[in-house]
């Protein structure tokens, strides 16, 4: 059996764009200081909202963050965040458990919804940074406290998005020795 495997090198114009996102995107830690256009922020997050999810449940919310001030407080919730102050925007993903009663469901889903405003915000030529929250139980406080959710709105993730100011180089990462067919 022969597999095609696609790696850094052996695209041509021919292949999906899809396959080069999936490849070419790297978390951005640096940005330039230029407002994101509107329409792009919706865009990532109607990409957002087309992300599988178990059952369609859609158990997904979305806070987009662009004021300096809650930008600022943001990272005081997030030490781990800081990048954000640069990047001048950051979208948090939320998941509401009154919707989706599985936790591990509910983070797959919005975990779905992440990778989707990731390679939405590559292909808009926008850098971004997943940013862990979910399982630091201080973070998910702090998150809560600071945006008020209501007691079934479980922060997921904070996804950094700005125009980026550092290019981050692809490294290969398939490893054949990683994959097994039909047993191990």
């Amino acid at each position: 059996m022969i597999i095609f495997i696609p790696t850094i090198n052996n695209f041509n114009e021919k292949d999906m764009e899809t396959f080069q996102a999936i490849i070419n995107r790297r978390s951005i830690r640096k940005y330039k200081s230029e407002k994101i256009e509107e329409e792009k922020i919706q865009s990532l997050l109607r990409a957002a909202m087309y992300a599988p999810s178990a059952m369609n449940l859609q158990p997904w919310h979305f806070i987009v963050i662009n004021s300096e001030d809650v930008i600022n407080e943001t990272v005081k919730s997030v030490s781990h965040a800081e990048m954000i102050k640069q990047s001048g925007a950051a979208i948090l993903v939320c998941g509401d458990s009154s919707l989706e009663k599985n936790d591990s469901w509910l983070i797959q889903n919005c975990s779905a919804a992440v990778q989707n405003i990731l390679l939405a915000a590559f292909d808009l030529g926008l850098g971004s940074c997943w940013i862990a929250v979910h399982g630091m139980d201080e973070v998910v406080k702090n998150l809560k406290d600071q945006f008020k959710l209501p007691s079934e709105i479980i922060p997921i993730a904070l996804v950094a998005i700005g125009y980026p100011d550092e290019e981050v180089k692809a490294e290969e990462r398939f490893k054949m020795e990683k994959v097994h067919f039909n047993k191990w």
